[in-house]
Order: structure tokens, then C-alpha cells, then sequence
């Protein structure tokens, strides 16, 4: 067996018990907040006959082991329940709004990457003045919330310049132009940010790497600098990048319930803001799974790249 199929087979096997212990802690968080959930979710509906009919409707009725080991053998045959309002199938209504939100998130990502990690280059290699302008977008980046961030794109780009929608989305395959358009807002919004981590990551990684031995040694060999960086000090440095990427990817997904519901855009952060208004216990449930199961996924995945772009990572995990 080949050193990375093995090590892809260890890291496939550990996950397992983590989606386990994530679908735990997801079902028991939800069942342990204060109160009677089903009353909450009636609300002035809450007569007696009422609450034991839903009670009933949910399993709420049974212990809680028996409410978890119905929960996960109906998750397993891809049954994520029923909407208690639409009464439609909420895999179905993921199925609808998950595209929003991985559009949203992955084109957040790869303008934060785009952005982050050439400006971490030359933060690492230029000079006092680069690092003193990097540093500032670095500051301003972390420290400026995201809802406040877009809320001041919305009134400089549709409020004053009127150039781009502040809110609403047209599907990809229906207007890739307009659906673009409308996405402009919502990935700046979560992308400064994320680009603010990437760049001191990248600038930190990048710049140990160009204190190493073996750098003043390819120097001396006359290599052009722009081989050193982006040749082996990037590469070098790729481990430490991705392993923040894959940590921000959480970050993401978080902020895209609050940008989701800024923008309107019909994401599951929408959905799950809509749930919790609503008192829609089973929606905030499987919105939340969702969210917390794409996260182990890219982690995974995350996990597999760092093995392959360092080989003492993989080697590591099969002695």
C-alpha cells in the first residue's frame, strides 16, 4: 500500500467518529436548550392536545437515546426530517438552498486566497514601506465586522454609485452575469477578512522559510529570487497556508448565516435564521448539521492536501 493511499484511509477512518460525535452534539445542544421546545414552536397554539400531537410528530415523547438512534438511522437513509411549518422535506429544501451557500462560500474563499497570500509574498519580501501598508490592511481587515463592512459597500456600490443590486440571487445557470453581479457584495463582504488571515499567515510562513539554510544556499548558486519565493519558499510554506484555509473555511460558513440574511440571499444561514425565528425545530437542527458536516468534509480534504504537499505529514501518520 502506498504511503498517501494509506494515509488517506487513516484520515477517512478518523472522521468517522468525528461526524458521530458531531451528530451528538448537534442533536443534544438542540434538545438541552431551556424550555419546552414544542410549546415554543406552537407558541399560541400551545393547547394540550396540540403539544402532544407534535410531541408525538418528533419523538419527543421517547428517551432521549432512542430519539437519537431514530434521528441517526433515518440520517443514514438520508431522511433529515420534515419542515414543521411548509411541512416539506428538509432535504429538499437543502438540496435548494445549498448551492447558495457553497457558491457564496467558495467564491469568498478563493477572493480571500487570491487576495491573502500574493500580498503575504510581498509583504515577506519587500521592503519597510510593503510591510507597513500590508500591516495596515492586515489591521483593518481583522478588526472591521463583516455585517458593518457590507452594510458600507451597500451604500457605496448601490446606494451612491448605483452599481451593483444590494441584495437578492438569480441561479447561475439562469444569468451567470446577474448571478455574479449580485454575488459581488456579499463575497467582498466575507472576503476582506478571511484575505486579512491569509496575508499574515502567508507573510509569517513565507518569511521563515526565506531565513532557512537551504535558501542562502540556493542564493549562493546564483537561483533567481523569484525561484526561491515562489519555487521552494512558497511551496514550503503551503502546510502552515492550508491549514488556516481550512480553519477559516469554519469561519465562513459561520459568517454566511449573518451575510446571508443581510443580502437575502436563500442560502441554509438564511434558512436557519428563518428556523430560529420561527421556532422550527427540526430546520435549525438539520441546518446546522449541514453546516457543521461541510466543515469536517473541506477539513478532511484540507488534511489530505497538507499530507501530500509535505511528505513528512503523511509519513508521520503511517509509522
Amino acid at each position: 500500500m502506498s504511503r498517501m493511499l494509506s494515509f488517506t484511509l487513516r484520515r477517512l477512518l478518523i472522521t468517522i467518529p468525528v461526524m458521530l460525535a458531531m451528530s451528538v452534539l448537534v442533536f443534544m445542544i438542540i434538545r438541552l436548550v431551556p424550555g419546552d421546545p414544542v410549546r415554543t414552536m406552537l407558541g399560541f397554539r400551545a393547547t394540550d392536545a396540540n403539544v402532544a400531537e407534535l410531541r408525538d410528530q418528533l419523538g419527543l415523547d421517547r428517551s432521549l437515546l432512542s430519539q437519537y438512534l431514530s434521528w441517526l438511522g433515518n440520517l443514514l437513509q438520508g431522511d433529515l426530517g420534515t419542515d414543521i411549518i411548509s411541512k416539506a422535506p428538509l432535504t429538499e429544501l437543502l438540496a435548494q438552498r445549498l448551492p447558495v451557500t457553497l457558491e457564496l462560500t467558495g467564491l469568498s474563499m478563493l477572493t480571500a486566497i487570491a487576495i491573502g497570500v500574493p500580498l503575504g509574498v510581498w509583504s515577506a519580501t519587500g521592503g519597510p514601506l510593503v510591510r507597513r501598508l500590508t500591516e495596515g490592511f492586515v489591521i483593518l481587515g481583522i478588526s472591521i465586522p463583516d455585517f458593518w463592512l457590507g452594510i458600507m459597500l451597500v451604500l457605496l456600490f448601490s446606494g451612491i454609485f448605483l452599481l451593483l443590486p444590494p441584495s437578492g440571487w438569480v441561479p447561475f445557470a439562469e444569468d451567470p452575469v446577474e448571478n455574479l453581479r449580485r454575488m459581488i457584495l456579499p463575497v467582498l463582504t466575507l472576503a476582506v477578512g478571511e484575505a486579512a488571515y491569509f496575508l499574515r499567515t502567508t507573510r509569517s510562513a513565507v518569511g521563515t522559510v526565506l531565513e532557512q539554510p537551504f535558501v542562502t544556499f540556493l542564493r549562493a548558486k546564483g537561483v533567481s529570487p523569484r525561484r526561491i519565493v515562489y519555487g521552494h519558499a512558497l511551496r514550503n510554506a503551503g502546510p502552515s497556508i492550508v491549514t488556516v484555509i481550512g480553519i477559516q473555511v469554519g469561519v465562513l460558513l459561520g459568517g454566511a448565516i449573518i451575510i446571508e440574511t443581510l443580502f437575502a440571499l436563500p442560502g441554509v444561514g438564511r434558512l436557519v435564521v428563518t428556523g430560529i425565528t420561527q421556532r422550527n425545530y427540526p430546520v435549525v437542527q438539520a441546518g446546522v448539521l449541514t453546516i457543521a458536516t461541510i466543515f469536517i468534509v473541506v477539513s478532511l480534504l484540507m488534511d489530505l492536501l497538507i499530507g501530500w504537499l509535505d511528505p513528512r505529514v503523511s509519513d508521520a501518520g503511517t509509522s
